[in-house]
């Protein structure tokens, strides 16, 4: 009779029994839950709907007609003698051999020496006797031929298991049978039958939990069911299967350029890793290691592809060549677009793909839940991709091939997440760099592999071969480091720190803007840091009136404001609707369904300010923007407003683009001072520059000793805070500042390069 082992690890239930120590089976009682058991008894359980007996419940008793069957054949006589028992059974189940029947013989009066030393008598063992002899016709009779052969059949109970059925398991283990008992319910009603652990073995692993929610035989079932429904969309079960990191050395770059053929020896796997790298090692030499890992990859002739940042969206055109249809179900709708999987030169690849495409797509469908429509259009993104890069990743491909796909940067969507998870399922090495440790990835997956250094670097590209590849020395990082502890989130701000800006208008009191007006705009009320994201408090008043009617004294206050960084005007208006603008023919042009067409801005002709830095060009444009759509200005969208709006600020004079572009957004901003003593009104297009700088982070500020309206006139809201400071006076003629003098006629060229001179 065979004889009960001890596991090493679950894989030992398939060992054929000639590998196995002795005449060795396995009985064991599995009481809990780990991912690695899940996988076991699914593996189990497929191989008992093969070649063994699965049990769900109770084994039934055996029915009248059953039992009158027996005594038909086999009598009612009685012996408990291991050759009458043999001679029972080779009339009973005449497919047993004779090795076979002796063992089950010997076991069966095992049992019933047992039960006669437990008091049992005769009458008792005669009817357990009938009981085994009736299951094993009519439960058993499918593996009884089978056992001590090199597959040994395997028995998969659940449930609380019975005295006599426990007495039956027993003896098909010891006649040469694997045994799972799957008790959800735990093990105490065991314990009461077999307290001494006799009969079988308790399994026990590290982290086992209790059984989820409806788990056992029929999720398994359930599970084999899905399986083989995606078998069938698979067109056929690939021949090989991946070997995922379980070769690797956590080497990282090393590990990737492992030669494929040097992996594993297993013909019926490929070897592939699926890595991601936190961090850098050592920022010197970082993007030297990535410049010589890309050359050897090349050397070694290895198909790659680099995503750097992003996935690129598939185009509308990659879109409208997968074809869809209206579906019911996920398996419809998968069994119709896998058939845009093709690789007619190797159909085991073929088939890698549409069962990688199939699994992912499935575990999706987990996640999203029922809806078909949203799990239709993930299909179609991996479709598009997959189109796009199998030139790249598997030209000519024949195992052990093993194409490399590096991902700087991480994934920023679910999308390419699933899409590095379907590749992790193919013949490539899936690397993913995140050396600047502030970036995310939302990539999970258990085969991911993942390695952390503590040095953060930001990498915008992959060097390339023919790229000027910009390496710093050690004292070079050591420098961006101090730099980043000083001036992150300590209040300390480097020159031109941030790039983008949103203002504040400030509500002051008339006094507080001598006070504010020489201050760093971080030490003005209001003044945060959000998001890379400066916004900055700024004035936008008028002053109406002479304090005290001391007119001196009122100039003098006005000049003490005119500081380097200010810009005074002082003639209204500044700029006349008639002025010549080199913009004004084509401002229809740069603005189309509701759109400021930002690029063909600063590709055309009459674009001025193509010298400025990138990120203040940004700045104004986004400005722009932000003026025509907040239809600050009276008339935009109703009578063609937004093409002047686009006109002004595209010719905006020399002087006031030197301070846009020396415009630090923490420090001091720029300032214009609007002086408006006359009758004559101010132009809209003045009203468009003072909204526009003060949108851009100007200081702005009106002074009106008369009181009469100025820019009121063309704002939709109020947008200056108006200060009454004193009576008001006619006729005043401001002292010279920064203004050209009144009447001088200036040609368009003047007007662009020195207006204000």
């Amino acid at each position: 009779m065979f004889e009960h082992g001890k596991l090493n690890r679950l894989e030992d239930y398939f060992i054929k029994l000639s590998q196995r120590p002795g005449n060795t089976v396995y009985f064991y009682r599995i009481n809990g839950y780990t991912e690695k058991i899940q996988e076991f008894l699914r593996k189990y359980y497929e191989s008992a709907v093969k070649s063994g007996i699965v049990i769900e419940g109770k084994i039934p008793n055996p029915e009248e007609h059953q039992l009158n069957y027996y005594e038909e054949i086999m009598g009612l006589e009685f012996r408990r003698d291991t050759g009458f028992i043999i001679a029972g059974l080779a009339r009973w189940l005449p497919r047993m051999n004779e090795y076979q029947r002796k063992n089950v013989a010997s076991s069966l009066y095992d049992t019933l020496e047992e039960m006669q030393r437990a008091g049992k008598n005769d009458n008792m063992q005669r009817n357990a006797y009938i009981k085994f002899m009736c299951w094993l016709y009519y439960k058993f009779e499918r593996i009884v031929n089978r056992l001590g052969q090199e597959e040994a059949p395997k028995i998969l109970y659940e449930g609380s298991v019975s005295s006599y059925e426990l007495k039956m398991l027993s003896v098909l283990s010891k006649a040469g049978s694997d045994i799972v008992l799957l008790q959800p319910q735990g093990d105490e009603g065991y314990q009461r039958l077999d307290p001494s652990g006799l009969l079988s073995d308790c399994l026990k692993l590290p982290e086992m939990k209790a059984f989820p929610d409806g788990f056992g035989i029929r999720s398994l079932r359930e599970e084999d069911r899905r399986r083989q429904e995606r078998e069938r969309l698979y067109g056929g079960a690939p021949r090989i299967s991946p070997c995922t990191n379980a070769w690797i050395q956590g080497e990282g770059l090393k590990d990737v350029l492992t030669d494929p053929s040097r992996r594993g020896e297993d013909p019926g796997f490929f070897y592939n890793c699926f890595i991601r790298i936190n961090g850098v090692e050592d920022k010197a030499s970082y993007l030297n290691e990535l410049f010589q890992f890309r050359l050897e990859l090349k050397n070694r002739q290895r198909h790659f592809t680099v995503l750097e940042e992003t996935i690129p969206r598939p185009t509308v055109e990659e879109i409208n060549s997968i074809q869809r249809k209206n579906y019911n179900s996920a398996g419809q709708m998968l069994l119709d677009l896998s058939k845009y999987i093709r690789y007619t030169a190797n159909q085991d690849l073929e088939r890698l793909m549409k069962k990688a495409f199939v699994d992912v797509l499935s575990l999706e469908e987990q996640a999203a839940g029922a809806n078909i429509n949203r799990l239709t259009n993930k299909a179609v993104y991996l479709l598009c991709w997959l189109k796009r890069y199998q030139p790249e990743l598997f030209v000519n491909w024949k195992a052990p091939d093993i194409g490399c796909l590096i991902c700087l940067g991480g994934c920023q969507n679910e999308n390419e997440a699933m899409f590095l998870r379907f590749l992790s399922r193919l013949p490539v090495d899936v690397l993913i760099l995140k050396p600047n440790l502030h970036t995310s990835c939302c990539l999970t997956d258990d085969k991911l592999y993942d390695i952390h250094y503590e040095q953060s670097l930001s990498v915008g590209r992959f060097p390339g071969e023919n790229d000027a590849v910009c390496m710093g020395t050690a004292a070079y990082h050591a420098e961006q480091e101090l730099d980043t502890i000083i001036y992150q989130d300590s209040g300390l701000y480097r020159n031109q720190q941030y790039e983008k800006a949103v203002s504040v208008i400030l509500r002051t009191m008339y006094e507080e803007i001598a006070i504010l007006w020489d201050q760093e705009v971080k030490y003005r009320p209001n003044f945060s840091v959000t998001d890379n994201q400066v916004n900055i408090p700024v004035i936008f008043a008028k002053v109406s009136g002479v304090k005290d009617g001391q007119v001196s004294r009122y100039w003098a206050d006005i000049k003490a404001l005119a500081t380097g960084d200010a810009y005074v005007i002082q003639q209204a208006p500044y700029i006349r609707p008639g002025d010549e603008n080199p913009v004004k023919p084509y401002a229809a042009g740069f603005f189309k369904n509701g759109k400021l067409l930002k690029e063909k801005i600063k590709t055309h002709a009459c674009y001025q300010y193509g010298f400025l830095r990138e990120e203040m060009q940004e700045h104004i444009l986004d400005k722009l923007k932000l003026l025509i759509d907040s239809r600050l200005i009276r008339g935009t969208f109703e009578n063609g407003t937004e093409y002047t709006i686009i006109a002004t600020v595209l010719n905006l004079s020399k002087e006031i683009v030197r301070l846009l572009q020396r415009f630090d957004f923490t420090k001091k901003n720029p300032k214009l001072i609007y002086i408006h003593t006359s009758e004559s009104m101010i132009s809209l297009e003045d009203t468009i520059l003072t909204a526009f700088l003060s949108l851009a982070g100007f200081d702005v500020v009106f002074f009106v000793p008369t009181g009469y309206q100025s820019i009121e006139k063309y704002f939709n809201r109020q947008m200056a805070e108006e200060h009454q400071v004193g009576e008001y006076m006619y006729d005043l003629r401001p002292p010279a500042f920064n203004a050209a003098p009144p009447g001088t006629k200036r040609s368009w060229r003047e007007k662009i390069f020195k207006r204000g001179n």
